[in-house]
């Protein structure tokens, strides 16, 4: 009997195949298996087949579910949105926060950063599409935001993030080239060393990663293509 390929095969090998008809290598693109709703035992099974990103959006169920995991050296992003009396556990528990969109926050989380960790990596979320009802910054307010923090001791600021509109897949694709100049216009303006870090387009999901590898994604945030239809909280 001929063995199915695994869901995280299939989506390696879709990642890999969209890297090639871009010109990219294979490896160029990390995956962030988005695993909110997720169990620590599910989570368990996927880092076992090679996955070491994994992405939350709910702090405390994060928090719960981190303890039982900790003998994985996983990494741990950050990616839904920040209230600040969230801060502090997300600057001692996380490497990655992906929905940064008001300096507010990212002083909060330098300060709050424990001496002991490297500079908490941060992606500022940028609302392409203008949409009222859509967390991130203006296109316009992204290199002020930039210069601030890249002025923060505890935190370093590694790119961009974006989540276009849904089932938009033609404006997606015009939304993720925006994101990619804004990034490259950024590193032609930013100090030498700041610019060096700028090398991060978190910017794809389960229905339009493909699209956005082509067009310079870097991390693609994957949930339903590998664990399956997401658990209703």
């Amino acid at each position: 009997m001929t063995q199915q390929p695994t869901p995280l095969k299939t989506l390696q090998h879709r990642i890999d195949h969209s890297c090639r008809q871009a010109g990219r290598p294979d490896g160029e693109v990390t995956l962030l298996a988005v695993s909110k709703t997720r169990s620590a035992d599910e989570i368990r099974a996927l880092s076992a087949q090679g996955v070491t990103d994994f992405g939350e959006n709910y702090l405390q169920e994060a928090l719960a579910k981190q303890p039982a995991l900790a003998d994985l050296g996983l990494t741990w992003h950050f990616i839904g949105p920040i209230q600040s009396n969230k801060t502090r556990d997300i600057a001692s528990h996380f490497a990655w926060v992906h929905s940064l969109d008001r300096l507010k926050i990212a002083r909060r989380l330098s300060e709050q950063r424990p001496p002991s960790l490297p500079p908490l990596n941060l992606c500022i979320q940028v609302n392409v599409d203008d949409e009222a009802s859509k967390s991130g910054v203006a296109l316009a307010e992204v290199p002020a935001l930039a210069a601030a923090i890249a002025q923060l001791p505890n935190v370093r600021l590694r790119g961009l993030m974006a989540i276009p509109r849904a089932g938009a897949t033609d404006n997606n694709q015009a939304a993720f080239r925006t994101l990619a100049m804004t990034l490259s216009q950024l590193r032609h303006t930013m100090p030498g060393q700041t610019a060096a870090c700028l090398d991060t387009l978190s910017m794809g999901m389960s229905d339009d990663f493909e699209t956005a590898i082509a067009e310079g994604a870097t991390l693609v945030r994957i949930g339903t293509a590998l664990f399956g239809p997401r658990h209703v909280q």
